[in-house]
Parts: structure tokens; C-alpha cells; sequence
């Protein structure tokens, strides 16, 4: 009998295909997504030195306070809107996006719309 696997090991594998062909780099730093039931994960990456260059979150202090009361393709929106500035802000115009094996539709979808509409390449 084979056994059904649930959907975000299949979600685990995609990433793991998907993180074989691509890395960041310091002036085209990947940019990884990360779901949970309750909050959005964002993270800059420089995969050549290991390093974090930008983490943002719903759990920031200043995000936290400006989404009471919003909806979550709000929060995807806002955040778009924020890692785009934050990333004018280092000089870093493009970038390399990794959308963890997530469908690209909906709320991901709203989200990179956001930060191409602050002038980020993707």
C-alpha cells in the first residue's frame, strides 16, 4: 500500500530540485520565502559568503504594528513593498527569487508585483 505523501514534503522536494540550479550572490542576492500558518519569512541572501543580507518578517516590531487589523495578501503586499525598499537602500537592483516550491499565484504572486513595482529586477 502506498502511502499518500502530504503536501509540503512535496513542497520540500521542489525546493530542493529548484535550489540545485540557482544561489545568490552580493549584488544579486537570492531572495527566499518562507510560509508558516501564521507569518511570511523573507530573507536576502548572499549564497557565496553565507551571509544574510536583509531579513524581514511579520514578526518585525514595525511591520507587526502597521498590519493589526489588515488581510494576509496585505501583508504580502506591504512586505513586497518593504524588502523592495530595503533593497534600494543597499544599492541591490536585481535579484534572484526563490519561491521555496511555492505555486507562484496568489499571495507570492502580489508580492514580487510589489517589489517590481519599486523598481527591483527580477
Amino acid at each position: 500500500m502506498i502511502k499518500q505523501v502530504n503536501r509540503n514534503e512535496k513542497r520540500k522536494a521542489r525546493h530542493k530540485r529548484i535550489r540545485k540550479k540557482i544561489s545568490g550572490t552580493f549584488s544579486r542576492p537570492r531572495v527566499c520565502i518562507y510560509k508558516s500558518l501564521k507569518h511570511i519569512h523573507l530573507q536576502a541572501i548572499d549564497d557565496e559568503n553565507g551571509h544574510t543580507l536583509i531579513y524581514l518578517s511579520t514578526l518585525t516590531p514595525e511591520i507587526r504594528e502597521t498590519l493589526k487589523g489588515k488581510k494576509n495578501k496585505e501583508a504580502y503586499i506591504l512586505l513586497g513593498q518593504k524588502m523592495a525598499d530595503l533593497l534600494l537602500e543597499k544599492g541591490i537592483k536585481t535579484i534572484i527569487f526563490d519561491r521555496s516550491g511555492y505555486m507562484y499565484h496568489g499571495n507570492i504572486k502580489a508580492l514580487c508585483e510589489e517589489m517590481r513595482k519599486k523598481g527591483i529586477e527580477f
